[in-house]
């Protein structure tokens, strides 16, 4: 049983938690979103100099939230990969500082491996194997989870992630950032099939088509063309009729390629992580074709959905409970496959 405090400060948002194994103590996560929708998204500078003046404060919440001392923590995590490198530097530095004076183990976490083990908090009788449907700002993946540090992507985006496909179009629509929340709060005053919109679909070299990548720019585009006809005989856009057809489209390609995969590898259950899960589409059409095809999917809480350090921690403490440990020389990256997760520890 390992008792974890662990920082997460990839992107936007500065969190630290303290979870014991699956048992969450304290979660404080410091939102920069207004800092940065006036510039229409995230600004990497800003974010690093927002994470320093935010992360101390962070984690004295956590400690106080959570009524625990140094003592009563076995380890230090933080996420080290995949973010920007600025804003995942702050967090890495003070959780190495922290591993330091507090004479602690340090561990460093994958990012994606963390929103993996947010359905763990949720669910925290799930064990491997399933699948995940890992789909935020900056990645669409299905990937198989083996064991913990054991996993198989089977399945990505080929171009824009769907978080970003959503932000994007709701940038053609004029309709703020982020553009996830806004257009799923417009789809449900919408009609879903006002328009048809192409799923996309991923062309291999023999022919045919990939089922489980997936690819959202020719969506993007086409949503680009059929608002530029709409303006030509119309200065107001049915915004609330193209948010539903565009999360709708998006839905069931996503659904459509996660049930097929778990189907052909024999998998029973889908977990869905990341920033994505929260939309209400998505959680409908997946939780419907689970249980027309007998299929186990969970979805986390919405506050578990977006970048959070319990997830984080979750992780660090299943890690640590494998003897598994980091060196304080690991350094940040912008970009790290999740099945090289290992590479960050050693016994």
């Amino acid at each position: 049983m390992a008792t974890i405090l662990a920082i997460e400060t990839s992107c936007d948002e500065t969190a630290v938690a303290i979870v014991n194994n699956r048992e969450i103590l304290s979660n404080i996560v410091s939102s920069q979103i207004a800092v940065h929708r006036p510039y229409g998204g995230v600004v990497p500078e800003v974010a690093s100099r927002q994470h320093v003046e935010m992360v101390n404060p962070a984690i004295a919440q956590a400690l106080s939230a959570a009524h625990v001392t140094w003592d009563a923590i076995d380890g230090i995590a933080a996420t080290c990969a995949p973010g920007l490198v600025g804003a995942l530097l702050v967090g890495l530095t003070a959780a190495k500082t922290l591993a330091i004076v507090q004479q602690k183990p340090f561990l460093g976490v994958h990012h994606l491996e963390g929103h993996i083990y947010a359905s763990y908090l949720s669910t925290p009788d799930l064990e491997p194997p399933f699948l995940c449907l890992l789909v935020s700002g900056g990645h669409t993946s299905l990937i198989y989870v083996k064991a913990c540090g054991q996993y198989e992507t089977l399945g990505q985006t080929r171009d824009d992630a769907a978080g970003e496909a959503f932000d994007k179009v709701a940038r053609l629509m004029d309709l703020g950032y982020p553009g996830g929340p806004i257009i799923d709060q417009l789809a449900s005053q919408g009609n879903p099939h006002a328009y048809p919109l192409p799923e996309g679909q991923i062309s291999l070299p023999e022919g045919g088509f990939h089922r489980y990548d997936s690819s959202f720019s020719g969506l993007k585009t086409a949503v680009l063309r059929l608002t530029q006809k709409l303006q030509q005989t119309s200065p107001t856009l049915p915004v609330a009729d193209l948010a539903a057809s565009f999360q709708e489209t998006v839905a069931k390609a996503l659904t459509k390629r996660a049930i097929a995969c778990a189907q052909d590898y024999g998998l029973d259950t889908i977990a869905v992580g990341g920033g994505v899960a929260a939309n209400s589409g998505l959680r409908h059409h997946l939780q419907t074709a689970g249980t027309h095809h007998n299929l186990r999917v969970l979805f986390p809480p919405l506050k578990f959905c977006t970048d959070n350090a319990a997830m984080i921690a979750c992780a660090a403490a299943d890690h640590f409970n494998q003897g598994h440990r980091s060196p304080l020389t690991l350094s940040a990256r912008s970009r790290m496959p999740i099945a090289d997760v290992m590479q960050l520890y050693s016994r």
